[in-house]
């Protein structure tokens, strides 16, 4: 029994001091070492009774934590789980921390069969929601992650989603009957579930979890719950699969009416025209996203920046580059540059407007992915006549200012300060892989000498972008027969070859240091 076990606390604190603070991973050595000169049961004890010694349970919980990520500490948790439990149900929120992380670690270190086994036995998954709900915030992360671990096991994903429901457990029934902010840890709980895999995910969706989301990112009545809502939604649609299971729900046309409620806060549209921008920004968004789906959300972005005047540059901004996001694959630049207006006109209009430096920056970065700076060689090209309304909606942005000219906007956008400069590359790196943009580019002779130029550049994504758009000017130059075999600009070839040869950090020729005063001088 723990009762026997006594040690002088203030030994106790001096040891699990310089063990917890020593420099470096623990041994299992070192743990054991420990171990045998303050056995277990007489830690816990000392956790039980001796907690409010001054300093004695910070340090003995920064302590265990160590100990227990040692392989032989870990070999220990199976016999003492009785304990872990308690921890899990301990008013410290330091112990219940400590104990969170000691399930986590059995997780990662100890045999499957048995850990399920001693999940199930001491019912630990339903303490460790009783952490996530009702624990600080330290607690609740630990709890999740020790919940996020029990779920990649093959096994433990049948005790977070029992085939007959247990109504302590049901995510669902816990996210509706908790407070709010327990409900908004359910909810990013399900987020760190929902990206474990494609499996896990299928387990989500079919414990109808995203239910849960949808109804909270449609509660209108409290701006602040939908934020941090559209926040989970931001960070789900970051999964690789995600759009395969979200294309199912309703969150799709929920993102749709909040992006066209002009009664809705800004910020609310912002997030969702963010969310829509990552949703569609995969190749297969248009796969499991129906063309109407997609045609929606497009056109609510398009409606917001026709209304310009109402809104304010974070929101146009956010618009601007979700439609950049959007056009990272090329069935998704194809749809919003097709048809008679299409939604990519705002990207290239505003990429060449002067007047907003955010505005500007953002479409440019966005123009620079629609034309495929991002993409594979052979997938940089549009089908349709994507390609025409590029090259028209380029010219008529010329005409209509006193460049007149797609070479003259160019060179505009070189000459302003480096963060237009870097995102001025990227656009040039898209474009000069068509035929007609890299005439307007080689006729040019100001832009060539400030893309080689070595001094051009002084942080190094500057000079990365340069170089990158060197490269695609002289390989679109080579490879168009009638420009590569002009004599007349033989020189740009020359000069752009010289450039890609020095790479992009080592333009500048090398000198050797000149004294300030000559010896002579000195006397």
């Amino acid at each position: 029994m723990v009762e026997e076990y006594s040690v002088d606390p203030a030994q106790l604190l001096e040891a699990a001091t310089d063990f917890a603070y020593q420099p470096g991973a623990n041994s299992d050595a070192s743990a054991q070492d420990f171990l045998n000169r303050f056995p277990l049961p007489a830690i816990i004890s000392a956790l039980q009774t001796k907690a409010d010694y001054p300093g004695l349970e910070s340090a003995l919980v920064d302590c265990l934590e160590r100990v227990f990520k040692t392989r032989y500490g870990a070999s220990l948790i199976p016999h003492y789980m009785a304990f872990v439990t308690v921890g899990l149900g301990a008013e410290s929120q330091k112990v219940r921390r400590l104990a969170c992380q000691t399930v986590s670690c059995l997780l990662d270190n100890v045999d499957e069969a048995v850990v399920i086994q001693l999940i199930h036995e001491y019912g630990v998954y339903q303490l460790l929601l009783n952490c996530l709900i009702s624990g600080d915030e330290e607690v609740a992360a630990a709890s999740t992650d020790a919940i996020r671990k029990l779920a990649s096991h093959s096994k433990g994903i049948d005790i977070i989603f029992p085939g007959s429901g247990n109504e302590a457990t049901n995510l669902v029934n816990l996210a509706t009957n908790c407070s709010p902010l327990g409900r908004v840890r359910v909810l990013a709980l399900i987020v760190k579930l929902f990206s474990i895999s494609n499996s896990v995910a299928s387990r989500v969706y079919n414990s109808n979890l995203l239910s849960v989301l949808e109804a909270e990112i449609s509660n209108s009545s409290d701006t602040l719950v939908t934020l941090s809502s559209l926040e989970l939604l931001y960070e789900l649609a970051d999964v690789q699969h995600s759009t395969e299971f979200l294309s199912r729900t309703k969150l799709l046309q929920i993102l749709t009416s909040i992006i066209s409620d002009v009664s809705a806060e800004s910020i609310l549209r912002s997030r969702a025209m963010m969310i829509t921008g990552r949703l569609m920004a995969r190749e297969n968004a248009f796969v499991f996203i129906d063309e109407s789906g997609c045609r929606n959300l497009v056109s609510a972005i398009d409606r917001r920046l026709d209304l310009s005047e109402s809104q304010n540059a974070d929101e146009c901004e956010c618009a601007l580059e979700a439609l950049g996001q959007i056009g990272l694959s090329s069935k998704g630049a194809a749809f919003i540059l097709s048809g008679a207006q299409p939604a990519g006109r705002h990207v290239i209009y505003a990429a060449f407007d002067r007047q907003q430096h955010g505005k500007q920056l953002a479409s440019l970065h966005a123009l620079a992915n629609i034309v495929g700076e991002t993409r594979a060689e052979n997938d940089v090209l549009l089908d349709g006549d994507a390609e025409q309304n590029l090259r028209r909606l380029i010219y008529e942005t010329a005409s209509k200012t006193s460049k007149l000219t797609p070479s003259g906007l160019l060179l505009s956008v070189l000459q302003q300060d480096s963060e237009i400069r870097k995102a001025g590359y990227r656009v040039i790196t898209g474009l000069v892989m068509r035929p007609w943009y890299l005439m307007e580019v080689i006729s040019r002779r100001e832009i060539v000498d400030i893309v080689t130029d070595a001094f051009t550049e002084t942080e190094k994504i500057g000079m990365e972008a340069r170089h990158k758009c060197c490269q695609s000017i002289y390989k679109g130059f080579t490879s168009a027969s009638k420009v590569a075999t002009d004599d007349a600009l033989s020189g740009i070839a020359t000069k752009l070859e010289e450039a890609i040869r020095r790479g992009p950090y080592l333009g500048r020729k090398l000198s050797e240091a000149q004294p300030a005063v000559m010896t002579e001088q000195r006397f």
